[in-house]
């Protein structure tokens, strides 16, 4: 049996000028692409047209819900910013819900400091959860990632984190694999 193609977007989960975390999530789609029967994009929120001055699904971005409903998985690339995550990140995320309903979430944790964001993927973790997501167990974490990139956003040590992404990657399309036939075939 042919599996139906699966599709992964991956989030940028900030917007801050000077952002090192877009060199993560551009390494991260660049890996995405890499595997057969995979479809991805680079979702950014700076792009996502939401208002500040409300919140959750009233404020729903047309374009991101339908990206959502779409996905069969996700993966978030989130800074850790003083031990958490970005507020517009969770913002954004909160204008949807059933859209996220039993499918898969890979995170990848970013930070300026050894942890590699540990603690944004501790935070993160229930709040996909609530949301309806099913975490996979594996994350990928980008320590000190002000070392890992050269002046143009290459990272320095691809083998490493290629190697890492593979590990993070199966778990996720054998999740996202894994909901998506139960999306399909049970009601």
């Amino acid at each position: 049996m042919a599996q139906t193609p699966l599709f992964i977007p991956v989030i940028l989960g900030t917007t801050r000028q000077g952002r090192q975390s877009e060199w993560v999530a551009n390494f991260i789609v660049d890996q995405v692409r890499k595997q057969e029967n995979i479809e991805t994009e680079l979702i950014d929120i700076r792009t996502v047209a939401i208002p500040i001055n409300d919140a959750g699904e009233t404020i729903k971005d047309p374009t991101f819900a339908a990206t959502m409903e779409r996905a069969d998985g996700l993966i978030v690339v989130a800074p850790e910013y003083n031990h958490g995550y970005p507020g517009l990140l969770k913002h954004v995320l909160d204008t949807c819900l059933k859209e996220y309903i039993h499918k898969a979430v890979g995170i990848c944790g970013v930070s300026a400091g050894p942890f590699g964001g540990t603690r944004v993927i501790q935070n993160l973790l229930p709040v996909m959860r609530e949301l309806g997501l099913v975490t996979i167990f594996y994350d990928l974490n980008f320590s000190n990632v002000q070392t890992l990139f050269d002046e143009s956003g290459k990272l320095l040590d691809e083998e490493t984190y290629a190697r890492r992404f593979d590990r993070f990657m199966q778990e996720l399309i054998w999740m996202s694999a894994v909901l998506q036939y139960g999306r399909q075939t049970i009601t």
